[in-house]
């Protein structure tokens, strides 16, 4: 196998990507509120959208993963780019709830195309397997980046336009991933029997193995506490936080009200995302990889149980973002670094696309939960307690982890 250097244009250029689109997907909580203004809608109704959204993301990422690996990277991400510009325009056009829900799904497969599924499996196959765990932290980094701008820009712009212009205005932004494209030809770094191989021969040994079947369990409560966090966390900021300080020192650094401090928190958890992944990415060749997300579990139960049972407050607010932002994402790196070590990176984006499914499920139940949950006890507190459940089971099923490569079956 030959050597492949770390920083080169596939990453810088995977990094783009991912930041574009991560930047797009973490906004949508702030809109829970205008929308729901607007419209006068149940919170519960919005809140479908996203997690129809995540769904989407999550059926369609496999799906994208074997076109990339069938028909080439850069066609899946051209028409992914172009679903989530289409998804975004229609989003902006539609005033019921069923139509909210039904244009959710064609941003979900846009994000799929634009999203970890696709761009990780190029990035691991231009490095050599030294680096490959770094290289992933760092693309993984890189979303975080995206939501560290994310939702603040998107809440900036609600200050001087429509919601509906937000959108249009989004959905020519993610067009701008297009000129990446050029630089997003990676060359097969793989074996010569993972080479001759067939999609379906890789999959069904996949399935086979209880580790496979440990890792794609694991991958849920990631999913569900994440993307109930970012579509909800603002919103529940902005009702349940104590009023900001007018003469405080975050008021002198521009947060005046509840809801700056709710898009600056999904800011928080971005930019903290960006040392974990990147620490994830280092560690992950230097340790086995199901005992460091053994520990990231752990810390965001702890983190996510120490924060609904204090006074909620914005020190708090912004202490918990910063804990759980340290968390967030690094699982991405050593969950697909997972799947490559052990089974190969030839059809690492189909394998990686199966198991992120499991994350999206997650993501759906954790975003409609938390809407359905508000609207019947006015409160997300339910909620958080299951996350707290689910993120212990998750640190539980990695250990039983076999992280040893299979052997590849000869021709």
């Amino acid at each position: 196998m030959t050597k492949a250097p770390l920083v080169t244009p596939i990453l810088i250029a995977g990094c783009a990507v991912l930041m574009i689109s991560f930047a797009i997907r973490a906004s949508f909580g702030v809109f829970q509120i205008p929308i729901a203004a607007e419209f006068g809608w149940p919170r519960a109704e919005f809140s479908l959208a996203i997690a129809i959204q995540n769904l989407a993301w999550g059926i369609g990422q496999p799906i994208f993963g074997a076109l990339a690996e069938k028909f080439g990277d850069r066609k899946a991400i051209f028409a992914g780019a172009l679903l989530y510009s289409a998804g975004l325009l229609l989003t902006a056009q539609a005033v019921t709830p069923g139509q909210q829900q039904m244009v959710a799904v064609l941003v979900g497969f846009g994000i799929a195309g634009t999203g970890f599924g696709v761009v990780l499996a190029i990035v691991g196959r231009a490095v050599s397997a030294e680096n490959r765990s770094m290289a992933l932290g760092i693309a993984t980094a890189a979303g975080s980046a995206g939501q560290v701008i994310g939702a603040p820009t998107a809440e900036i712009l609600l200050q001087s336009f429509p919601w509906q212009t937000v959108f249009v205005i989004f959905s020519v932004v993610i067009l701008v991933t297009l000129f990446a494209l050029p630089f997003l030809r990676s060359p097969r770094l793989a074996t010569r029997a993972e080479l001759e191989e067939s999609m379906g021969t890789v999959l069904i040994r996949a399935f086979k193995d209880p580790s496979y079947t440990l890792i794609f369990l694991g991958f849920f409560s990631c999913g569900y506490q994440l993307a109930f966090i970012t579509a909800h966390f603002p919103a529940f900021v902005a009702e349940l936080c104590s009023p900001i300080d007018a003469g405080g020192m975050l008021a002198g650094l521009g947060i005046t009200t509840t809801t700056r401090l709710g898009a600056v928190a999904i800011a928080v958890i971005g930019l903290f995302n960006i040392m974990g992944t990147l620490s994830a990415g280092y560690l992950g060749k230097r340790f086995p990889k199901k005992y460091l997300l053994f520990g990231i579990y752990v810390g965001r139960t702890i983190a996510a149980a120490a924060f609904i049972m204090v006074p909620i407050s914005p020190a708090s607010v912004l202490i918990f973002s910063a804990v759980m932002g340290s968390l967030w994402l690094a699982t991405v790196p050593l969950t697909s670094g997972l799947v490559a070590h052990i089974y190969g990176i030839r059809y690492m984006g189909t394998l990686y696309g199966v198991v992120f499914l499991s994350h999206q499920i997650g993501g759906f139940l954790g975003v409609w939960l938390g809407g359905r949950m508000y609207d019947l006890n006015g409160s997300y507190t339910l909620v958080w307690w299951i996350g707290v459940g689910v993120g212990a089971f998750s640190a539980l099923v990695h250990l039983p982890i076999h992280e040893r490569p299979m052997q590849v079956q000869p021709a």
